[in-house]
């Protein structure tokens, strides 16, 4: 690293404001750091400290947002190492799809940011009901409390995420792994109200570090393989081919779970396509939860390698790639609907 920055930044800064909509961006080397510099910044200029989070959220490992609902109530989420606090007491979590809930929790104005994927990615697949995000969006304005929208998982939806494709309108932006091709790196963008509102809370604060940025957040490496992931792979031909394939396997899996009348559904954001062994769709990650069936999916998993196809070890998950090809596609499906034959014999 030279600590500085390097041409390519000259190069990546008009892409991301250009791909995803946001005039400032920062580099990071996660979307747990991008994520956490995102969230200082959101309760530095508001003032307020508490966030809030949809149950059954996923933002990497900002401790923040490890907190689930239990009988309707906020928790901590179970097994976290060394973890002694009350995460709840900065941490409100509401329902995914809850709009009612949403609206209670912002109504004293004490919530300095909502971060949340646009769609739940690691539960079972929860897709937004029609009107979320817009209600999302109006009550977050609103109370005054920012919106942070990581596509780290949904970036699979086109070439400007999931974001892009369906017009939200964050204060804030996260982009993970995907943005360097596997490359540590991420992204977090800010609007031009929260750039302005930042330079001016940076100008009156005390001197010091600020809680943001690494050693290795934009270095030379992470720049050169972000370009090259921004111009030579997510195109929208690579974007045209993965989703073509997507929506292959979606209807190939789910004519095999309608062949054999098995209680399960097929959901899909983009390239990103998953199978849940229960009914659907999902509306929130309550359902999601309980969705889960570890047992029978590990069985599933197994019996798929035992026909040479390996999915994602965890949930259901399968993402089509630019290289991934329609005989793969086939491939998976005849496999998948093998291994339903069994199951509902």
């Amino acid at each position: 690293t030279y600590m500085l920055p390097s041409e390519e930044a000259l190069a990546i800064g008009p892409l991301l404001q250009q791909r995803f909509g946001l005039p400032f961006w920062q580099i990071a080397t996660t979307a747990t750091d991008a994520n956490r510099f995102a969230l200082r910044v959101a309760r530095a200029i508001t003032g307020r400290e508490k966030i809030l989070v949809f149950n059954g959220c996923y933002h990497g490992s900002v401790d923040e947002t490890m907190v689930r609902l239990v009988d309707g109530r906020p928790a901590n989420r179970p097994g976290l190492a060394g973890e002694f606090r009350d995460l709840t007491r900065a941490t409100d979590v509401v329902e995914f799809n809850d709009v009612p809930a949403l609206e209670t929790a912002l109504r004293d104005q004490q919530i300095a940011c909502v971060v949340t994927e646009p769609v739940l990615t690691n539960s079972c697949m929860v897709l937004p009901d029609p009107g979320f995000h817009e209600a999302l969006r109006r009550l977050t304005r609103a109370a005054g409390t920012l919106l942070l929208i990581d596509e780290t998982h949904t970036i699979s939806t086109g070439p400007g995420g999931y974001t892009g494709r369906h017009g939200l309108e964050p204060d804030l932006f996260v982009l993970g792994k995907p943005i360097a091709g596997g490359v540590p790196a991420s992204v977090w963008g800010m609007s031009e109200d929260v750039a302005t509102r930042y330079a001016d809370y940076i100008r009156t604060k005390e001197p010091g570090y600020s809680g943001m940025g690494t050693t290795l957040s934009a270095n030379p490496l992470q720049f050169a393989a972000m370009r090259a992931t921004l111009e030579e792979v997510m195109t929208d031909e690579n974007y045209s081919h993965m989703d073509h394939l997507a929506r292959r396997l979606d209807a190939g899996l789910t004519a095999v779970i309608d062949r054999y009348h098995l209680p399960w559904h097929v959901a899909r954001v983009g390239a990103r396509v998953e199978f849940i062994c229960a009914p659907g769709p999902l509306r929130n990650g309550g359902e999601a939860e309980t969705a889960h069936a570890p047992a029978l999916e590990a069985a599933i998993h197994v019996a798929l390698v035992n026909r040479g196809v390996l999915i994602a070890p965890f949930h259901n998950m399968m993402l089509i790639s630019p290289a991934t090809s329609a005989a793969q596609v086939n491939r998976l499906i005849t496999a998948f609907g093998a291994v339903a034959a069994r199951l509902a014999a």
